[in-house]
């Protein structure tokens, strides 16, 4: 289900289709992540006006396609100066993230042994990587822990992103006290209109 139409939209569709017939999920992801650099860098998609509106106080997420057959979902977002998310999941789904405008910075972690036997978790940064406009990445579980950040104090980024699935919600960790320590916490994940 397409929420709005904009210029480009059969062809991003056409090849995220043809991506998630593969026949696992790392030829999907690997495709995808080929197909949207592609798509990105040769311009010819048109986002709706609406992504690059931040919204005030955290990012913005405005879903652009829900595929009815597949089950995958197509997600803007739009990240103001500085905005970002602490470490979280895709609650076990996999997904393709591209940038569009501007550049995200995305750490990557890994969860420690013995974690949640105490309540607590642990994390350690595997990776860093500070990602510009027509470049993709993936996230395969159980190697979904990341955190994503708008590191300019001016300039508004704009990222797609597509899941395996529905994300309605996803587990998300708060520092703690201790080295490496966070708290587990579900959140709900809301959806900004798309005019």
């Amino acid at each position: 289900m397409l929420t709005t139409p904009f210029p480009g939209c059969d062809k991003l569709i056409q090849a995220i289709d043809t991506a998630v017939t593969k026949g696992s999920t790392p030829a999907i992801t690997d495709s995808l992540r080929n197909s949207l650099c592609k798509l990105i860098q040769g311009q010819e998609i048109r986002l709706p006006d609406c992504v690059f509106e931040t919204a005030e106080h955290r990012y913005a997420r405005r879903e652009l396609y829900h595929s009815d057959e597949y089950g995958y979902c197509v997600v803007a977002m739009t990240w103001g100066p500085g905005q970002g998310t602490p470490i979280h999941d895709h609650c076990g789904m996999w997904c393709v993230e591209g940038v569009w405008s501007g550049a995200l910075e995305v750490v990557q972690y890994e969860q420690l042994p013995a974690a949640g036997q105490d309540g607590l978790y642990r994390f350690q940064p595997v990776g860093s990587i500070q990602a510009g406009p027509g470049s993709a990445g993936s996230l395969i579980p159980p190697h979904e822990y990341h955190t994503i950040r708008n590191p300019s104090d001016e300039k508004v980024a704009v990222s797609l992103h597509i899941y395996s699935g529905n994300m309605t919600h996803c587990a998300v960790f708060q520092p703690a006290d201790g080295d490496r320590c966070y708290q587990r916490q579900d959140r709900k994940l809301s959806l900004d209109p798309v005019n």
